[in-house]
C-alpha cells in the first residue's frame, strides 16, 4: 500500500452502498480493496466497475493491510458490522444512523468510546458546501445573534413500500439528518421538542404503520427554536432549505439549480430545476465526507462520531413519540 493511499473496504452496496463505493473508487487518497455484500451475483458490475474484489467480512476482518472499512450494509446490521470492524482495529465510516433502537446504542457506548479504532458516522449534510458557508456567516456573526432556524427537507417521491419498515420511519431514516443540523447550526442541544405528522402522501405508508409528513419544533436552553419540514412529497424536486434569524438579519441556504438560466416570456420566467434526487443534491458532500474519513485515517479527529449519533436517534425517537401522544417532549 502507498503511504498516500489507505487500503479499504466497504460492507453493503445496495443505493448508498454504490455512492459511495464509486466515491470512494474516485478518491486518490482511498483504495477500495473489498466489497462485501450478500448477493454477490447481483454486486458484481459494480464490484468490477470500482476496482474491488468481492469477499466476506471475515476476509476483510482478517486483513491486517485494510485500515478502514466503508459500513453502508443494511440498517439493521449497521451496528454489528461497527463493532466488528472496530474490534479488528478497523476505523469505521458509518452510513446513519448507527443503529434504529436508542438502548440498544447506548448499551455498545464503552466499547464503542474505548476503542482505539475511530469511528465517523455519515450525517453528510454538515459537509454540503452550501451548508458549510451558511454555518460559517452565522459563526462570524453576519445576522447578528442567531436565534431561530427553518429547516426545509422534502423528498421528491416516496420510498418503495418495501423500503419503509426496514428504515425505522420517517424520523429515523428521514428527519433525522436535520435534527443533527440543527444541533450543528445552533450549536446547543434542544431540552424540548413537539412533533405533529400525517400520512397524506401514500395511505400504504400509514398502513404500514409509518407517516409521510411531519413538522418538528425544537427549542434549546437558551431559547433558540428551530421548525423541520418533512414530506415525502414535494412536487417540484429534492427541496432542501435552510433560513437562519438572527439579531441582525437572515441568512438563507436556498436550492442550488442546475443553470442560472432564466427564460423570460409573457407567461412570466421560467429556470431550471432543482435536483431530483439527494444523490445529484448532494454529490459533494458525500465526496467531501469520504476526503474527511481519508483525514480519519491519515489520524485527524473525527468531526461526527457516537455522542452525536446517540443525540440524532435521542431526538427522532421523542419525534415519534410527541407524533403519537401530541404532547411536548422534555428531553
Amino acid at each position: 500500500m502507498a503511504a498516500s493511499r489507505f487500503k479499504i473496504a466497504q460492507l453493503g452496496a445496495g443505493r448508498m452502498g454504490t455512492v459511495h463505493a464509486r466515491g470512494a473508487a474516485a478518491n486518490p487518497r482511498l483504495r477500495l480493496a473489498y466489497l462485501v455484500d450478500p448477493r454477490p451475483e447481483a454486486v458484481a458490475p459494480l464490484a468490477k466497475e470500482v476496482g474491488a474484489k468481492l469477499a466476506e467480512l471475515d476476509t476483510v476482518l482478517a486483513d491486517p493491510e485494510v485500515v478502514g472499512v466503508i459500513v453502508a450494509s443494511s440498517t439493521d446490521v449497521h451496528l454489528d458490522n461497527t463493532l466488528a470492524c472496530l474490534r479488528a482495529g478497523k476505523a469505521v465510516f458509518c452510513e446513519k444512523p448507527l443503529d434504529l433502537d436508542l438502548a440498544r446504542l447506548q448499551a455498545a457506548k464503552a466499547e464503542i468510546t474505548a476503542s482505539a479504532a475511530p469511528l465517523l458516522v455519515a450525517f453528510n449534510r454538515r459537509f454540503d458546501p452550501h451548508y458549510l458557508a451558511l454555518k460559517a456567516r452565522i459563526g462570524a456573526g453576519a445576522i447578528g445573534r442567531l436565534e431561530s432556524l427553518n429547516i426545509i427537507n422534502h423528498d421528491p417521491a416516496p420510498p418503495a413500500h418495501a423500503f419503509i419498515v426496514p428504515s425505522g420511519g420517517l424520523f429515523k431514516d428521514f428527519t433525522i439528518h436535520d435534527l443533527d443540523l440543527a444541533c450543528w447550526l445552533l450549536e446547543e442541544t434542544p431540552v424540548e421538542l413537539f412533533a405533529a405528522a400525517s400520512c397524506l402522501v401514500d395511505p400504504v405508508i400509514g398502513e404500514k404503520g409509518d407517516v409521510d409528513t411531519a413538522r418538528v419544533v425544537l427549542k434549546t436552553a437558551s431559547g433558540q427554536l428551530c421548525m423541520i419540514s418533512n414530506t415525502r412529497r414535494s412536487g417540484c424536486g429534492y427541496d432542501q432549505r435552510i433560513e437562519a434569524f438572527g439579531s441582525q438579519g437572515v441568512a438563507m441556504a436556498d436550492n442550488p439549480r442546475l443553470d442560472t438560466v432564466q427564460v423570460w416570456g409573457e407567461a412570466g420566467a421560467v429556470s431550471s430545476p432543482i435536483p431530483r434526487d439527494f444523490i445529484a443534491r448532494y454529490a459533494r458532500a458525500y465526496r467531501a465526507e469520504l476526503d474527511h474519513f481519508a483525514d480519519v485515517l491519515a489520524g485527524a479527529p473525527s468531526q461526527i462520531g457516537f455522542a452525536e449519533s446517540v443525540r440524532a436517534l435521542t431526538l427522532a425517537e421523542a419525534a415519534a413519540e410527541s407524533a403519537r401522544s401530541g404532547r411536548s417532549v422534555r428531553l
